[in-house]
């Protein structure tokens, strides 16, 4: 009986946290569907990640905050029909269901399986024409792993994604282009940071403010593919 009050208790706390977060509130007034939305914006306003025109994959992309962000900052021009579509391309990817972004492809399926993998490269193939590789302007990740509590096994999920989206971004950015990924300050985190350093020019690391403060949730930014 005790521990089902304190579980009441810790629900009721995170409850109240959530719906008087200002982030969760502007995200409600601006059409966002989470707060991750001003993680993503103050990322880009930092380094200048997003323009029209660009050609962007989003990974762990749901629900779709990332994605609104990226359609809004690259905006719109009149399509064949008349009907307005992005102002370059945005692919989206996530284990998880998501409710349609307009002008965003998204694949429903597990990044870490050959036929996720894929369908991404045949959305790419049709959306860039021919091959793929090293098309991208910016890949941004904000994929996390579900967490057991084990400190080792939970390092190495996380180390895992960061791979795999680093050598996805590495197969596929353009020599300039960008990665954004989460990683999280613990066993994992010096292995992302040297991983990250082997493979771009340039590495920054940025905790945005809209990030709760107790989150050990941090993001790296790398730039320009090493030869």
């Amino acid at each position: 009986m005790k521990v089902k009050t304190q579980s009441k208790k810790v629900n009721k706390a995170w409850l109240n946290q959530h719906v008087t977060d200002p982030w969760v509130r502007r995200a409600q007034q601006e059409g966002y569907r989470a707060r991750a939305a001003y993680k993503l914006q103050e990322l880009d306003e930092t380094f200048h990640l997003v323009r029209p025109g660009f050609a962007v994959v989003d990974l762990g992309c749901a629900p779709g905050a990332w994605c609104q962000y990226l359609r809004r900052r690259m905006g719109t021009t009149p399509g064949p029909n008349g009907q307005p579509q992005t102002r370059g391309v945005i692919i989206g990817v996530d284990l998880l269901p998501m409710e349609p972004v307009e002008g965003v492809r998204f694949i429903q399926g597990d990044f870490r399986e050959e036929a996720t993998l894929a369908a991404l490269q045949a959305a790419l193939t049709e959306a860039l024409g021919g091959d793929a590789a090293h098309r991208l302007d910016l890949v941004v990740s904000d994929m996390a792993p579900n967490l057991c509590g084990v400190e080792e096994v939970d390092a190495a999920r996380i180390e895992h994604l960061i791979e795999l989206a680093v050598a996805f971004a590495v197969e596929h950015l353009k020599p300039e282009g960008a990665l954004v990924a989460k990683v999280f300050h613990g066993g994992a985190y010096d292995a992302a940071v040297r991983l990250f350093r082997a493979h771009f020019r340039t590495v920054k690391v940025h905790k945005p403010k809209a990030s709760r403060p107790q989150s050990a949730e941090t993001f790296l930014v790398g730039r320009g593919l090493k030869a």
